[in-house]
């Protein structure tokens, strides 16, 4: 069984459409869980509707301590041994959920599988396709600049059993809790990529992703987490990685002088990164 997380707080504008996504998918194998944060608009009205109809809506509606709470809520509650994530405003298309039971029925436990992903902006218009065949965790430590990681949870999926090995989603990451959760899931999970366009990201004006984008905070926040990260790799790797990123970055910019790496690797070398 696959269990679909919706987290939600005064959602109204797309609980309806999120709610009838996962209807419209006809898969019978699913349970879609919704976990609202104490929303004060109609958001539980609609979802107790939908609930009442429907026996594979399951909901929760109490004050929590931000997104990742209510992802971990959801992963409590749920049934099935597949996980996915669907954001109120995100969505899928069309007969996704059969096709990844299937996929996972010859996977190995626990495994990543991931997607493609549309990117939306706020007038419909398709921005880019994420494509993140590149999935090791030197290739998701070099930056946005070399390597995109997945930009949505509605194009990826993993078992729950993952959970066991590497926690649950970090609390104190509210904004890049999912990047989070993908550097520390590529470490231990089987990953899988397929070529194909799953999910949907809508990158609206006055989400949290939005802003956090416009005020610059949101790139610091990633490199910081990816900065996290690349000191706790052995030091091997981190000096591959270094020397990687130079070459990657010579080769783009011929014309610039290649930045000196030798005060960093006796800085590696010496325990001091």
């Amino acid at each position: 069984m696959i269990s679909v997380i919706t987290p939600v707080y005064n959602g109204e504008t797309f609980i309806e459409s999120c709610l009838k996504i996962v209807i419209e998918q006809n898969c019978s194998q699913v349970e879609h869980i919704i976990v609202d944060g104490g929303s004060q608009d109609r958001t539980v009205d609609i979802i107790k509707k939908y609930a009442a109809q429907y026996s594979h809506i399951r909901w929760l509606s109490e004050p929590d301590k931000g997104q990742s709470d209510a992802m971990n809520k959801g992963i409590e509650m749920a049934k099935g041994e597949i996980i996915a994530i669907l954001n109120v405003d995100d969505y899928y298309e069309p007969n996704v959920l059969n096709k990844i039971e299937k996929i996972f029925t010859n996977l190995p436990e626990p495994s990543l599988l991931v997607g493609n992903c549309n990117i939306w902006d706020t007038q419909g218009n398709l921005k880019s396709v994420n494509k993140p065949s590149k999935l090791h965790i030197t290739d998701l430590l070099l930056g946005w600049t070399f390597t995109q990681p997945p930009v949505n949870p509605s194009a990826y999926f993993y078992h729950k059993s993952l959970h066991e090995k590497i926690g649950l989603y970090s609390l104190s990451e509210n904004y890049t809790m999912d990047i989070d959760f993908l550097l520390r899931a590529v470490q231990v999970a089987k990953v899988k990529y397929v070529d194909e366009i799953w999910g949907n990201f809508r990158y609206l004006e006055g989400t949290k992703s939005f802003q956090d984008a416009q005020n610059e905070r949101g790139e610091e926040r990633y490199n910081q987490l990816l900065k996290t990260y690349r000191q706790k790799l052995p030091i091997f790797l981190q000096l591959y990685m270094l020397i990687l990123v130079r070459v990657k970055y010579f080769s783009r910019y011929p014309n610039q002088i290649l930045p000196s790496i030798q005060q960093k690797i006796k800085s590696l070398l010496s325990g001091n990164s």
